[in-house]
């Protein structure tokens, strides 16, 4: 079968051991890859039979917005195994949000990752609605969700704002919630919100993995690994411990993230 990573953090050679680093203390966890690089990520995904990529990186600040979506932007030209999507901040004007948005339509970006956590916005504030209303059904919106420390990307917030924008896609990466697994339910009866799978495998049961993409439906989830966070081949060895059908694992490794992107 055909594996996506749906959900990759990459890193220019010069910043990307930093990057990484940082990651893992602000999760205690620690980190899997040594550095983020693009090219560690190609030789991890090719390892477990990984074929293509959606990779991102978050912006902490307004000023970083440009050059990170440019440096996502060089990676997908250098690298046709790779899906880019852009960054945005909250301290963006609204013509610098539409002008992000235009530009990654024009070339060929196709989502937009958000990480409410560490860009410190609520996802339900109105300043951040500037981005659903920029993205609308043009580009689908990823963000991480969930975390008991914080309360910016609780999935209640999320919940509330794929309901007043029903017209955007929403990823609710880590299986809706991480560290928040009991508030799946809340996202019920939301046709424009979608799940991949990162850093949880390691955290659920088997079971409770198997019963959360039952009560979404395996068209919602997405395969991902949150590299460099966790190992390709681990993840997928997680992921196919789970009691799904041929067809179920199919959709949620490749064919439910073609379908929302648009990929051939």
């Amino acid at each position: 079968m055909e594996i996506i990573d749906a959900h990759a953090h990459v890193y220019p050679e010069k910043i990307a051991k930093k990057a990484t680093e940082t990651i893992g203390v602000f999760y205690d966890i620690e980190m899997e890859m040594p550095a983020g690089t693009p090219e560690q990520l190609l030789e991890d995904g090719a390892r477990a039979g990984v074929s293509r990529y959606v990779i991102h990186s978050v912006a902490t600040t307004a000023h970083q917005v440009r050059s990170i979506n440019e440096f996502i932007y060089r990676e997908t030209l250098e690298h046709p195994e790779f899906i880019g999507f852009i960054t945005l901040h909250q301290d963006l004007t609204d013509g610098e949000i539409e002008h992000e948005v235009e530009w990654a339509l024009e070339h060929g970006l196709r989502g937009i990752k958000l990480h409410p956590d560490f860009q410190k916005f609520n996802i339900d504030d109105p300043t951040a609605e500037r981005f659903y209303r920029a993205a609308g059904d043009r580009l689908p919106i990823l963000f991480h969700v969930g975390d008991d420390r914080y309360d910016f990307s609780a999935p209640a917030r999320l919940v509330r704002m794929a309901r007043k924008h029903p017209e955007v896609s929403f990823i609710a990466a880590h299986f809706g919630g991480y560290r928040c697994w009991d508030e799946s339910p809340s996202y019920l009866g939301l046709p424009n919100v979608y799940f991949d799978t990162c850093s949880s495998l390691p955290f659920i049961s088997t079971e409770e993995a198997k019963r959360l993409i039952d009560m979404h439906g395996a068209d919602k989830f997405f395969f991902a690994t949150d590299f460099p966070m966790w190992d390709a081949t681990a993840e997928l060895e997680r992921f196919n411990k789970i009691p799904l059908t041929d067809t179920e694992r199919e959709m949620i490794l490749s064919t439910n993230i073609k379908r929302l992107l648009k990929l051939k």
